[in-house]
Parts: structure tokens; C-alpha cells; sequence
């Protein structure tokens, strides 16, 4: 048999497999092409098509280790940790939804997550969709892919990874979701604040009006308009997304290649 044409040995066959093995780990957890809604059937033909459009890149590149379950997982972690990047954001914007809820009293308002098939506040599921739309408005969708095709140069294929700092990489790239999610809520935290203030003092200083009476409602009211008048503040947010996300992609590659 020919070498070449073995995907068990180094050559044009391996470097595809291995791509094959480390987009499907991308699309294991990259917003929008990881969502429910996409059905299976799509997600392995973009697999395969996309696989394909890269074939000459890919062999180009050829990997100058075989297909081994070692390699086939060291791929499937580089891919995952490049969707992960980019999950990141719209997990923060899922955050700050919940955190909004809560403070607002519309926690107990929830609705079925299509993407997760799981129970979801109102706010939570209403900002990441409107990141996700913000995220294909920019081109991220495309974005995501340049990052794929650009790791690999960072991180060749069948090359080993440095699996402990990569972990180490990703769990500081976590605790980034949660600063994303209160920067976004913190004008709803502020102005619910406020208003809990206001209403404090109020039936301190005049306790016959029965102020607390509808302390719920106006805080829902105050969470709801603060959460209009900020709106447009998520778009300067996300203005910069492109440039964060290559920032965190290559930080990635970086860390999971030892450097």
C-alpha cells in the first residue's frame, strides 16, 4: 500500500484525518455551529465540506506523525480550546442575563433554552442572542474559521501539546466570562441599586405610604428600562470582538504550545 495514501501513516491522508479530528473538536463547542439547532447531518457535511476546501492548505502541512488515539485527542483539544475562545463571549453575555434576572426579580421568568434543552431566564436567552447576532454581524462565524486554518501554522498538526498549560490557559480564560457578564449588567446592578435605595429611604422616612408594597414592580420596571437605555452600550462592547478573539485564540495556541 502506498504510505501516502495510509491515514495511519505520515502523509497527505493523516494531515487529513487530523484536521478532520481537530474541526470536530471546534465544532463541539464553537458558538452558533455548536448550536441544537444546527441538526448532526449539517454539522459532518460542513465538516466534511469544509475539510475538503482545505485539503491543499492541509497537505501542504503534511503531519509528520501518524494517526494514533494519542494524536486523534491532542487535535480534538486544539480545536475545542479554539471554540472555546470564542464560547467565552457569548457565555459572558449568559451571565450577565442571569445576574440582570436576578436582580430585577425576573429570575423566576424563564424559557426553554432551544440550544440546550434546558430551562433559561428571559434575559439570559434574550442577550445571547442578541451576541450571537452581534457575532455574526462582525463575520466571527468566519473569524473562527480563519483562526482554525491560521492554527495550523501555531500548532501543526500531530505535533504534542503542552495538555497542562493549555488547562491552565483556558481556566484564566473562564474567570474572563464572568468580568464580560458584570460589565455588561452593570448598569441594571447600578440602577436596580439605586432604586432599592431610593425605596429604602422612602419607607424610612415615610413608612405610611406602604412604599415596599411595590418595590417589586418598580424593580422590575427600573431593571427592564436600565437594560434598554444600555443596549446600546453591548454593541461598543462587542465593537472590538474580532481583535479579542485573535487575542485569545492565540493565546491559546500559545500556551498549549508550550511557548
Amino acid at each position: 500500500m502506498n504510505p501516502t495514501l495510509n491515514p495511519f501513516e505520515p502523509g497527505p491522508a493523516a494531515a487529513i484525518a487530523l484536521f478532520a479530528t481537530r474541526m470536530g473538536g471546534f465544532l463541539l463547542i464553537a458558538p452558533v455551529y455548536s448550536g441544537r439547532a444546527v441538526p448532526p447531518s449539517v454539522r459532518v457535511a460542513f465538516l466534511v465540506i469544509v475539510t475538503a476546501m482545505m485539503a491543499p492548505l492541509v497537505t501542504a502541512r503534511a503531519a509528520a506523525a501518524p494517526v494514533t488515539p494519542a494524536t486523534l485527542l491532542t487535535e480534538t483539544l486544539v480545536g475545542f480550546a479554539l471554540g472555546f475562545g470564542a464560547a467565552v463571549f457569548v457565555g459572558g453575555a449568559e451571565v450577565a442575563g442571569d445576574v440582570m434576572a436576578f436582580q430585577s426579580g425576573l429570575s423566576g421568568a424563564s424559557t426553554l433554552d432551544p440550544i440546550t434543552n434546558l430551562p433559561s431566564p428571559v434575559l439570559a436567552e434574550f442577550l445571547k442572542r442578541v451576541v450571537i447576532t452581534l457575532l455574526l454581524a462582525l463575520g466571527g462565524h468566519l473569524l473562527m474559521l480563519e483562526a482554525l486554518a491560521a492554527s495550523l501554522t501555531a500548532a501543526p498538526l500531530g505535533s504534542p501539546v503542552a495538555a497542562a498549560e493549555g488547562m491552565q490557559a483556558a481556566l484564566q480564560l473562564a474567570s474572563r466570562l464572568f468580568i464580560i457578564g458584570v460589565q455588561i449588567a452593570a448598569p441594571v446592578i447600578a440602577a436596580v441599586f439605586v432604586g432599592n435605595l431610593a425605596m429604602g429611604v422612602l419607607a424610612r422616612t415615610a413608612p405610611q405610604l406602604q412604599i415596599f408594597m411595590l418595590a417589586y414592580p418598580l424593580q422590575i420596571v427600573i431593571g427592564t428600562a436600565a437594560l434598554a437605555l444600555s443596549l446600546p452600550l453591548l454593541g461598543v462592547t462587542f465593537a472590538g470582538w474580532n481583535e479579542q478573539y485573535r487575542t485569545v485564540a492565540n493565546g491559546l495556541l500559545d500556551a498549549l504550545g508550550g511557548r
